[in-house]
């Protein structure tokens, strides 16, 4: 279908009703939504059919679980995070930050569940400021901290006599990443450069990436370089060059061990048998596949809307992206905290009916192996 420049023709307020080949009334999309809310949702939506009401209840259902997990996950990371003293080290603040956005990127789910439970755009625009608001909080805050793990990691493994982390540099970068973040949620919110508005089936928020104007094209290119191109550049970089390391540092010790006519320098070879580099690697390539998954289809979704074909942009298609971010929200506490031997340590104290049976032995290793482990868990 042509596209429909949003907010620069008049808009059509009433009831959007065809009738289908079995006589049955088909809605279009937005046809229950009251005359005073049609202003803030984009003309584009208004040409698709009102989705079945299965699907509404499935991807409400979906969002349920995700909320339940993500809720006990996350919050299990910043009760034990917070309150253990063994894991009060700087590097974990990263860890306390990085699950706060979690949480409260599906602390905002109810509004998309009631939504979908009600057919569409149930919450009004008070309820999608909120929920994209929360969304752009928590999205843009979760890829700096990723970045932020990222640049700690690497000091520690490149740099493990001068490059550790003081606490009150960790809360230096926690401010910053927060300051760096919020313009680009309240701009939106305040309408000052760039809006919010439904997307999808209606029952999800985001910012607009539809209407064709100057400023919204600058927008859509300012948080795709800010948001998304910066953090993930920083996260390549800093992981590559952890992976580099590691590889260069196990050569040297397997040239080393021949030298010295040895298997290996390191006295639990036999007890781990995988080799420091592939598990680095592992972790390299989990943590950055997370943050690819999570933001590259939104990114992409906001370029097509801004600059490319908008007929591609279905509300099926415009809703993948946003699972794919809530599903994130969901793993992160399981790759970043649930593998950490010290978590696990703590949580079997406070929680023994969990049964994780976590020995004070595992979190000891050698030298190589501690940097590999807090590469791959801080």
């Amino acid at each position: 279908m042509g596209y429909l420049p949003n907010w620069t023709l008049p808009l059509r307020y009433e009831a959007r009703i065809m009738d289908s080949l079995d006589g049955r009334k088909i809605h279009q999309l937005g046809w229950n939504v009251p005359p005073e809310d049609l202003p803030y949702i984009q003309e584009h939506w208004f040409q698709y059919p009102e989705p079945e009401y299965s699907l509404h209840l499935l991807l409400g259902m979906v969002y349920v679980f995700f909320f339940i997990a993500s809720m006990i996950g996350n919050g299990l990371v910043l009760w034990i995070f917070s309150s253990a003293k063994s894991l009060r080290t700087p590097s974990n603040m990263f860890v306390v930050n990085l699950a706060f956005c979690d949480f409260m990127m599906m602390l905002k789910a109810p509004i998309f569940i009631y939504n979908s439970f009600h057919h569409g755009f149930a919450a009004g625009i008070l309820g999608c400021r909120i929920f994209a608001t929360m969304g752009s909080l928590s999205g843009i805050g979760a890829g700096m901290t990723n970045a932020c793990i990222a640049y700690d990691r690497y000091n520690t493994i490149t740099r493990p006599f001068d490059g550790k982390l003081t606490k009150m540099k960790a809360l230096v970068m926690i401010v910053f990443i927060w300051i760096y973040t919020v313009p680009w949620a309240v701009l939106p919110l305040l309408e000052v450069w760039g809006r919010y508005g439904p997307e999808g089936f209606l029952t999800a928020c985001s910012f607009d990436y539809l209407t064709r104007t100057f400023d919204i094209r600058l927008f859509i290119g300012s948080i795709f370089t800010f948001s998304y191109v910066i953090p993930m550049s920083m996260i390549i970089y800093f992981y590559s060059q952890i992976v580099s390391k590691v590889f260069s540092h196990e050569k040297a010790l397997r040239e080393q061990a021949k030298k010295m006519n040895v298997d290996s320098l390191r006295s639990n070879q036999g007890q781990n048998s995988e080799s420091a580099e592939v598990r680095i690697a592992k972790a390299a390539i989990t943590i950055c596949f997370l943050y690819v998954a999570s933001w590259t289809p939104y990114a992409v979704l906001a370029l097509i809307g801004g600059f490319g074909d908008q007929s591609l942009l279905t509300p099926g298609v415009s809703m993948i992206p946003a699972l794919n971010c809530k599903l994130v929200a969901c793993i992160d506490p399981y790759v970043y905290a649930i593998s950490h031997p010290k978590y696990r340590i703590e949580l079997q104290k406070r929680l023994p009916w969990l049964a994780i049976k976590e020995s004070e032995s595992d979190t000891q290793s050698t030298t190589t192996e501690t940097a590999t482990s807090q590469a791959a868990a801080t």
